[in-house]
């Protein structure tokens, strides 16, 4: 199969089709094309499809690889992509030489190639201030893109897959790597959902993100024989329950959620944190994650759960399923 998707689509590769797979055999994508076409974006999308990504590969191990692939691969390894390209010596000089190593009795094995404009590339090398890899003379970049789209066009033209990335923006990448390489038909691999409780005092937890304060709620801490107790414990709950903005608050937060995580699953984000704060991370944020976790348990998210605060105190476990 070959699909060239160099003109510009209605919708970034949704004129490409998903290969037709034999599951019999692991799964090999091999990524190449021009640098700085996004390589490294779509290597980044199959890992998160589950594939064990290669970067770099040098051309002698390529090819060592393509002779003999079970030999190198463990038995529970189904998917794998190897990006390829000009940055290895070698690559440019005969780019489709390592292809006769290929032995498709072993592998199912897809060729996408990647490739953009020579001024969106221009433009690509000026942001990132990197050199390219076959640069050379006064205009080292432009005479490096033009030196490369030539030394690679045997290439693209045994490509299964072709993709003009130029007007795509790197979530539009994905998502058509998602689409075409993913199990699930709509977002790719499922979003996992930390709840994360903490305590204001000890700052906002690393990587949330979205922030929740629930210091607003009645605080047992001033409860003397509420103090000892975590938001875990039904005394913590029963006491928030009998503040009628804590039903309102769940209720908000989990129809927040329920219109939110469908949306940055379809982004293709494999996970997201959500953390909910109180003052100390001990009462209202643990019981507050512990009663949203179960409102949304029906809904088909995975689920973590980690009360960051009560781990300072050894009270429990850092994070659970």
């Amino acid at each position: 199969m070959s699909v060239d998707s160099s003109a510009e689509p209605p919708a970034p590769g949704d004129d490409a089709r998903p290969p037709e797979r034999d599951d019999a055999r692991p799964h090999l994508v091999l990524i190449t094309g021009l640098s700085g076409s996004g390589k490294s974006v779509a290597a980044a999308a199959l890992e998160d499809l589950g594939y064990h990504c290669v970067d770099n590969l040098p051309v002698s191990l390529l090819r060592t690889f393509l002779r003999d692939p079970l030999g190198h691969l463990d038995a529970r390894v189904q998917r794998v992509a190897i990006v390829a390209d000009a940055r290895a010596p070698g690559f440019a000089d005969a780019p489709t030489r390592w292809l006769d190593d290929l032995d498709r009795t072993q592998l199912d094995v897809t060729l996408v190639f990647l490739e953009a404009d020579e001024h969106v590339l221009v433009r690509r090398y000026s942001e990132s201030r990197r050199s390219h890899p076959l640069g050379e003379g006064e205009r080292p970049v432009i005479e490096g893109i033009r030196r490369e789209r030539v030394a690679l066009a045997a290439l693209r033209g045994v490509a299964d897959l072709v993709f003009d990335t130029g007007s795509w923006t790197v979530h539009e990448l994905r998502r058509t790597l998602h689409r075409l390489f993913g199990d699930a038909p709509e977002g790719g691999r499922d979003l996992t959902v930390s709840l994360v409780s903490f305590g204001f005092k000890h700052g906002l937890p690393r990587g949330s993100d979205l922030v929740f304060d629930v210091r607003f709620l009645g605080n047992p801490y001033f409860v003397p024989e509420l103090r000892p107790l975590t938001g875990c414990d039904a005394p913590i709950q029963d006491f928030l329950d009998a503040q009628p903005d804590f039903a309102a608050l769940l209720d908000q937060l989990a129809e927040l959620l329920r219109f939110l995580l469908p949306r940055y699953r379809s982004e293709n984000r494999s996970y997201l944190t959500v953390s909910i704060g109180c003052t100390g991370g001990r009462h209202r944020s643990v019981a507050t994650c512990e009663r949203l976790a179960a409102h949304l348990a029906n809904d088909g998210w995975q689920l973590r759960i980690s009360h960051r605060d009560l781990e300072r105190a050894g009270a429990l476990p850092a994070a659970r399923a």
